[in-house]
């Protein structure tokens, strides 16, 4: 009978340049469980395919471990805190790509990972968003995850990478059938995220981005500063101006002053003055020309207390897309930052894909509670570890490489353009005017 070959016990499962970065998670986990955390991760990183404990054993020669429970153990049964590892994990990111002063900028989504099996008590039934379309509903069978990642630009990889550092799960209102605590939204899950990174990082300025599922007027009161959030808006939602200070007689004072013009109206007014900027990737194109306006209102819905945002409001020159509008909390935001802020949010789904591709998301089989609630979060984690390492690397080899934030004010992803200029001279961090095309 064949046996496989297994490493000796002492031996160092991650190389020294490796375990230096991860020195800061140890004191997170007990002296014997770090150990064999290190054992399970060098397997998990070099395991093909399926991401299983025994996968990960059997990559690292232990397949015949009579000890291998324990690697098991690890995700159901030991104590320590997946929320405490990803405070740490932003730390270290934020250490390494976000220079100092500069906003920190975090992307907010959800996905559905796709699960099987009666065991699994957090299991729902939700719309696929890659398979569905506008005509065609397609249901998916799985787990729903809420995931937050730091937007930065890369040096080596020269484009903006999504790492993620905090996953949730957020089940669905099934779950809690039965259960004496009250449901749970998507968006109360999105707001206890906030909260939290605003704990981690008191001091910093903090730009959560998200798509329109985030884009409700009560999740947008719970983030106050120094937190500025940025989503989409309607063109027909209802925007007033600000109250007015004083008001004669006697009555309530006012929370809202008078009523503005719908932004669908605002694209037709030919008043409205415009200003172009070239985004450098949008909806599959590079340097693709937008022009845009913004300003200042309340957003107001009966029953709930307005909210006072910054709206932009874009358009493509050639009529390809369709105008969109954007929204943003912090009333001083320049328009062209709101907009680079939020076309860095599509990294997101590319990291969604690529932790599918090679790191084995949704192919891990635990059915236990405590397991399912860490395993999908540590796969997430481990590309913003991997991207440390090699980012690490390349600063050994490039010592005077500068660190650059990709969503600082001279963000490269949208740049306002000059006729005059050339070219090769559109990825300038400077922004010049564009003279008003005759009417």
């Amino acid at each position: 009978m064949q046996h496989s070959h297994r490493l000796p016990i002492s031996s160092d499962p991650l190389p020294p340049r490796l375990l230096s970065r991860l020195a800061g998670f140890a004191d997170l986990f007990t002296r014997p469980t770090w150990s064999n955390v290190l054992l399970l991760l060098a397997g998990v990183i070099l395991a093909p395919g399926r991401r299983t404990v025994t996968a990960a054993l059997r990559i690292l020669g232990r397949d015949r471990d009579p000890n291998f429970c324990t690697f098991h153990r690890i995700l159901n049964r030991a104590a320590w805190s997946s929320r405490a590892v990803a405070g740490r994990l932003l730390i270290l990111l934020i250490k390494a790509f976000v220079p100092s002063g500069a906003p920190i900028v975090i992307g907010l989504d959800d996905t559905i990972e796709r699960r099987w099996g009666a065991k699994i008590s957090a299991r729902g039934i939700y719309r696929d968003p890659v398979r569905s379309s506008k005509g065609h509903f397609v249901k998916a069978s799985g787990l729903r995850w809420l995931s937050a990642m730091l937007l930065v630009r890369v040096p080596w990889a020269d484009r903006i990478m999504a790492l993620p550092f905090l996953t949730l799960l957020a089940p669905s209102k099934r779950f809690y059938t039965g259960k004496s605590r009250a449901p749970k939204t998507l968006l109360d899950w999105a707001r206890q995220a906030a909260l939290q990174i605003r704990r981690w990082l008191p001091d910093r300025y903090i730009v959560l981005v998200a798509d329109s599922a985030f884009a409700a007027i009560e999740f947008l009161p719970a983030l106050r500063n120094p937190v500025c959030f940025v989503t989409r808006l309607r063109l027909h939602a209802n925007l007033f101006d600000l109250p007015p200070q004083k008001r004669k007689g006697r009555g309530r004072p006012p929370i809202k002053g008078k009523r503005l013009k719908k932004l669908s109206a605002i694209l037709n007014d030919p008043k409205v003055s415009w200003q172009r900027y070239r985004v450098s990737l949008w909806y599959g194109r590079t340097n693709r020309l937008v022009e845009i306006t913004s300003g200042t209102a309340l957003w107001y819905r009966g029953g709930v207390p307005p909210v006072p945002i910054r709206w932009l409001l874009v358009r493509d020159p050639k009529g390809e897309l369709e105008p969109q509008a954007f929204l943003a909390t912090d009333l001083n935001a320049r328009p062209c930052d709101i907009l680079a802020w939020f076309v860095c949010r599509w990294q997101v789904e590319v990291t969604f894909e690529e932790t599918r591709a090679h790191l084995g998301v949704e192919t891990q089989r635990q059915w236990s509670d405590k397991a399912i609630l860490r395993t999908t979060p540590a796969l997430l984690a481990l590309f913003s570890i991997i991207t440390l390492w090699a980012h690490d690397l390349y600063q050994v080899k490039n010592p005077q490489a500068k660190n650059s934030c990709v969503v600082s004010k001279n963000s490269p992803h949208v740049q306002r353009c000059d006729r005059r200029n050339s070219p090769r001279n559109l990825a300038s961090p400077d922004f010049f005017h564009v003279p008003a095309a005759p009417r």
